[in-house]
């Protein structure tokens, strides 16, 4: 039998490269890991967690304006955004030196330098090179932004986190779930904010009536949305920036963050965000990525070459980090304690932490009715009781997507406060195969948001009944 340097070697020290790693380690595996960044990922770093302390941060806004509603008298506030990013790069600072000392901890061999595949037993890190049973990708996403004339000028959500100042002017392209998140910091915070979206509403892919919801939201919290506008270029002028779409009126802007996507990080690539980005080494073990760069995989996460598997946003499947972390550790009870275990995709719940968060599980409406045919909609818009004497226009949206023949909950979705937080149970309920009978049957508990997706009860018409209305 072979003798190797280790029994699996990961490229990337993010949630999932540092999830399965630890696994794989409990099991008795000599394991060595390579991270030419900063250990955490893009979650721990430069991603979900300083994001949700900015959201944070950005949330006293409204709680002091809103407190006088409750018989508070708050003095004169002032907000200081150089000492919000220095508290977050604290934490942002703490939480690598914790994911470090539990990859110490674990037994497994950190490498702080850049990784390449050189052979399918075979990776190189900073020049030396290691022999390795089995190879697990985990290098993650980076952002991406169209070639357009004067890109240059933009920055990435990398470099939101760190802006020196808050901006008095900033443009934000793209409506997904990094766009209105930062539009929403942004606005709370005293910006100025325009996001640019390509189509009518934000959050392409997510339940028409959340889509309605939070765009109407955003709108009310002040941020100017231009929809149905594609930037041709991006003019940079002693005054700003301007950016000068393919038809309509120009942008001004102090600052533009391009939120338009991102990509996997496994091909060089000349990239605006950060500097010599090289391959990982696929090329060399004849693994072909698809047009976005992402690595295929089957349902055990390996690829085209038995000895290298991936996990995580580089295999552009599900790009969330507990779906990261899933794989990775079903990956390392595969391999290492005999359980073959394959992560299932199902019923993920999600959310976007824009102000209001939207969270869902399950299928919207619209794939309802391609998957099962006839469902049954039941939704509930109201002002949630906290702004009953806040005098704050703020609405909650719930909806659950009901399939007709079996009575099955297929889908939950929530536009409103706590939202997150309630679809975490909600996800539970759905993944045992919950009936819209035993959502009747569970007793509310009062006075909550979250009661109301336990208590309605008239559903919606049926779409052609509406249009014969």
């Amino acid at each position: 039998m072979a003798s190797y340097d280790f029994d699996l070697f990961t490229l990337g020290a993010g949630s999932g490269g540092v999830s399965g790693s630890r696994r794989a380690a409990s099991y008795g595996a000599t394991v060595g890991i390579c991270e030419d960044s900063r250990v955490g990922g893009t979650c721990v770093i430069r991603g979900c967690v300083p994001k949700k302390l900015l959201v944070y941060g950005a949330h006293f806004a409204e709680d002091f304006a809103d407190a006088a509603g409750y018989g508070w008298t708050v003095g004169e506030t002032k907000f200081d955004w150089p000492t919000l990013i220095a508290n977050k790069n604290r934490e942002t600072d703490r939480l690598n030196g914790i994911y470090k000392k539990l990859l110490s901890d674990s037994g497994v061999k950190l490498y702080e330098k850049r990784g390449k595949i050189i052979d399918p037993h075979t990776v190189e890190v900073g020049g030396e090179r290691f022999t390795t049973r089995r190879i697990l990708i985990a290098t993650g996403a980076r952002p991406v932004a169209p070639e357009i004339p004067g890109i240059e000028h933009v920055i990435s959500s990398n470099e939101a986190l760190d802006l020196p100042e808050l901006p008095k002017r900033i443009a934000i392209v793209g409506g997904g779930y990094i766009a209105v998140e930062f539009a929403g910091i942004f606005a709370a915070l005293g910006s100025e904010v325009t996001q640019v979206i390509r189509g009518e509403k934000v959050l392409r892919g997510f339940d028409e009536d959340a889509r309605d919801a939070l765009t109407e939201a955003l709108v009310r919290h002040g941020i100017q949305i231009r929809n149905h506008t594609e930037i041709a270029r991006i003019d940079k002028g002693p005054g700003g920036l301007t950016l000068m779409p393919e038809s309509g009126t120009p942008i001004e802007a102090d600052v533009v963050l391009y939120a338009t996507g991102r990509e996997p990080n496994t091909r060089a690539r000349a990239s605006l965000y950060r500097a010599n980005t090289e391959g990982i080494g696929l090329e060399n073990v004849g693994i072909a990525t698809d047009k976005f760069g992402a690595i295929p995989v089957d349902e055990w996460s390996q690829t085209s070459v038995p000895s290298i598997y991936a996990v995580g946003d580089v295999t552009n499947r599900l790009n969330l980090t507990p779906v990261a972390i899933a794989e990775a550790r079903a990956l390392a009870e595969t391999l290492f304690n005999d359980n073959p275990t394959s992560f299932d995709p199902t019923d993920v719940p999600t959310a976007v932490f824009s102000q209001p968060p939207v969270a869902t599980v399950g299928l919207t409406e619209a794939e309802a009715r391609v998957t099962v045919g006839a469902v049954d909609i039941y939704r509930s818009r109201f002002r949630p009781m906290k702004h009953t004497l806040t005098g704050r226009e703020e609405r909650t949206m719930m909806k659950l997507v009901v399939d007709r023949a079996t009575d099955r909950v297929l889908g939950c979705h929530i536009v409103g406060a706590d939202a997150p937080e309630i679809i975490q149970g909600l996800a539970i309920a759905l993944k045992c195969g919950a009936t819209k009978k035993q959502f009747d049957q569970t007793v509310g508990i009062h006075p909550t948001a979250a009661e109301e997706f336990v208590t309605m009860r008239d559903k919606l018409p049926d779409p052609v009944a509406k249009a014969a209305e």
